[in-house]
């Protein structure tokens, strides 16, 4: 029997979808919270599933490629897909701690009396249907779909066909254990087709999709916000900047650097550029690159005042730095690269943001608070931090949990998109008989000019 059509196919899940908003919108938290911990509690009891599935899936993926792909390739594939106890262990916990924050929806975040008695109160209301695209383990699947459970929102999850046995074993443990504790089975929707034909539809489907939320590399994220026909809520695009200041510690400040790019590199908030104040470089940047390259294996690339200090100086091992393109000041490396300028003072510094792109997170480091408050007030990001790293920048780090992803957009919400960022606010209002009252007719400027003739 042929398969049916893709279009027809995504066209009756998202009519599903549309008709669960209502009852999802409307679980009460504590349905919400017992689901969780019951689907926390399935996910650590399927270990044994999970990872014989897991391991289907990586053999699958060591067939696709072929004899032609050399074992380097292979091995970092493989070493992609597979799963460990840890990683189940991990997502039982991400559940658990999803069920332990406070319950978003119905929260009011105002509320005033106008003159007249009129009760006016802004409350917090899920979303409605959101379309999450994947290329990232089932860690961000699970992660995902229990956030917007969390936040009453109905889910339509795409996930990487790497994963694709995986998937399907921890949905069917989350769903059966979910049913029981009262959730609707259409709470969410697991696209278990590969094509990716799916994608493309699910990405044009505007009238069905509220919002939409790509979880990948740079590719994904522009084929979305390309062709997307609702809001994207989490474009983590843009550069990670750090900023060294003439009035600095400097321990400190290696510390953030290499913290900023080594802990994570392929991470959103991992540093791309460092701007180096030109008066504190030759202190500073020596033995900083000199440990990036050798100890970290970071590929640093440098500005021309940059590459004339680092040729003064000796560096240890057979690595150097290598000139930075013009496009490399625009990049968001999401890999272990490093662009590294010296600048004049500060005011260059921030011209230099200002002028190469969205900026996902800005950092500052002195000893100036002068300087500290300038910079947080004027450079335009998702977040600045002043002597911190640039890695803190997400809901684990700002203490509030998980989040479904980063943003840079300028609406709706930047940084990290938590659970009360997976909801909207719609204004509630109690009165008592209150009418609208005409207001008096103005009068026209040619009235009022021939009233105010002699």
């Amino acid at each position: 029997m042929p398969e049916v059509p893709v279009k027809l196919y995504l066209d009756k899940i998202l009519k599903i979808c549309r008709n669960a908003v209502r009852k999802v919108s409307v679980i009460p938290a504590p349905v919400k919270d017992r689901a969780l911990r019951a689907m926390a509690d399935r996910v650590a009891q399927d270990e044994a599933a999970i990872l014989s599935a897991n391991e289907r899936d990586v053999d699958a993926l060591g067939k696709s490629f072929g004899s032609e792909v050399s074992k380097d390739r292979l091995k970092a594939a493989v070493a992609r897909v597979r799963m460990t106890p840890d990683d189940v262990k991990e997502m039982a916990e991400r559940l658990r701690a999803i069920a332990d924050q406070p319950d978003p929806v119905g929260a009011v975040t105002g509320r005033w009396e106008r003159p007249d008695g009129l009760q006016v109160s802004r409350v917090r209301v899920s979303i409605g249907v959101i379309g999450i695209i994947s290329e990232l383990p089932p860690l961000v699947t699970v992660e995902s779909i229990a956030l917007c459970l969390k936040s009453g929102n109905v889910s339509v999850f795409r996930g990487a066909p790497d994963w694709s046995q995986t998937h399907e074993v921890i949905g069917k443990g989350l769903r059966e254990a979910a049913g029981q504790q009262g959730i609707p089975p259409d709470a969410w929707v697991f696209i278990d087709r590969p094509e990716k034909d799916v994608a493309v539809e699910l990405i044009r489907s505007g009238r069905a999709l509220d919002a939409i939320i790509p979880r990948g590399g740079a590719g994904l994220r522009k084929a979305v916000l390309e062709g997307a026909r609702m809001p994207v809520l989490c474009h983590d695009g843009g550069q990670t900047y750090l900023y060294v200041d003439a009035d600095v510690d400097l321990p400190l400040v290696q510390n953030v650097v290499i913290n900023s790019k080594v802990q994570r590199p392929v991470a959103t908030n991992a540093l791309d550029t460092l701007l180096v104040q030109q008066g504190v470089a030759r202190q500073f940047l020596p033995a900083l690159i000199n440990r990036l390259l050798v100890e970290f294996k970071i590929d640093v690339r440098g500005c021309p005042k940059t590459l004339a200090l680092m040729g003064q100086m000796p560096i240890s091992g057979h690595t150097s730095i290598i000139p930075a393109a013009e496009e490399d000041w625009s990049r968001q490396f999401q890999s272990p690269t490093l662009a590294v300028k010296m600048v004049a003072d500060m005011d260059e510094a921030m011209t230099h943001i200002a002028e190469h792109g969205l900026c996902m997170t800005a950092v500052i480091a002195t000893s100036n608070y002068s300087s500290a408050l300038r910079f947080t007030r004027e450079v335009d990001a998702s977040a600045v931090f002043v002597n911190a790293s640039s890695r803190l920048h997400d809901a684990e780090g700002f203490g509030f949990g998980s989040d479904i992803g980063l943003s840079s957009a300028r609406l709706h919400a930047k940084g990290p998109i938590g659970l009360e960022q997976l909801t909207c606010e719609k204004y509630v209002v109690f009165g008592n008989g209150q009418l609208r009252m005409p207001h008096p007719v103005p009068e026209t400027y040619f009235d009022a000019i021939m009233l105010k003739r002699p």
